[in-house]
């Protein structure tokens, strides 16, 4: 993959998960997808994601539920740890059909035609099935909105709260992948440059957050999905 398109791509997902709160992650999975394999995109995007959601859970750490965020990460941790494992030995084909299938799926609940509402006690066992996802696809962030919507969460704490989630299942999942030998210096010195253009995108973003309405995000946020459902039919 050429340099300067990595690059690009980390500033555009920065950007698009600090204005919409999710969707830059696997946007970013699915294009690195097209140049390389599933798995390796994965291992690739991992670390420099942890970065991003490293920086938008520091800057808004007063703004996270605890309540909600605690439980998810105690059961996300251990789920996408497992997930990650099975990238490990998981042919590429299955990868690429979960991609289509989880895209599918998020996009169908922003348009509102399958909307999850799980029960605050249904957290910790929600957490590590989306975190088992979000090793294997990457999705799952998108699957974390369901859960904090229907918390009752919004605006600032909406976005800290998905930060803090995302970070317990990308050290999971980085876990596992480092353990099957996925994770390489090279991968890692990408992921490095990657991790800075995502934090350049995150500064860029939060700062065209502030002066757009929260329907306007929305929009954004469904036009990512469009995106994503048409790159993972391209990768099949």
């Amino acid at each position: 993959m050429e340099f300067g398109l990595l690059l690009l791509l980390g500033w555009v997902a920065g950007w698009l998960t600090t204005v919409a709160g999710l969707g830059g992650g696997v946007l970013l999975v699915l294009a690195l997808s097209l140049q390389t394999s599933p798995a390796e995109a994965l291992a690739l995007s991992s670390p420099a994601l942890l970065v991003g959601n490293l920086h938008r859970w520091a800057v808004g750490r007063r703004d996270v539920d605890r309540r909600v965020a605690a439980p998810f990460a105690l059961g996300a941790l251990p789920g996408s740890a497992l997930g990650g494992l099975l990238v490990v030995a998981m042919p590429t084909w299955v990868l690429q059909v979960l991609l289509v299938l989880t895209s599918a799926l998020a996009l169908a609940r922003a348009l509102g035609w399958w909307m999850p509402r799980p029960p605050a006690a249904a957290l910790v066992p929600a957490g590590a099935a989306i975190g088992a996802v979000a090793a294997t696809t990457g999705s799952a962030g998108l699957a974390v909105g369901a859960i904090l919507q229907s918390a009752g969460l919004t605006g600032a704490a909406y976005v800290a709260t998905a930060a803090a989630t995302a970070v317990a299942m990308h050290v999971g999942r980085l876990a596992a992948y480092g353990f099957g030998g996925l994770v390489t210096s090279e991968t890692a010195l990408l992921s490095a440059a990657l991790a800075l253009a995502i934090l350049a995108g995150n500064v860029t973003g939060g700062r065209v957050r502030e002066r757009l309405p929260a329907e306007v995000c929305s929009r954004i946020e469904l036009g990512v999905l469009f995106v994503c459902v048409a790159l993972a039919l391209a990768g099949l």
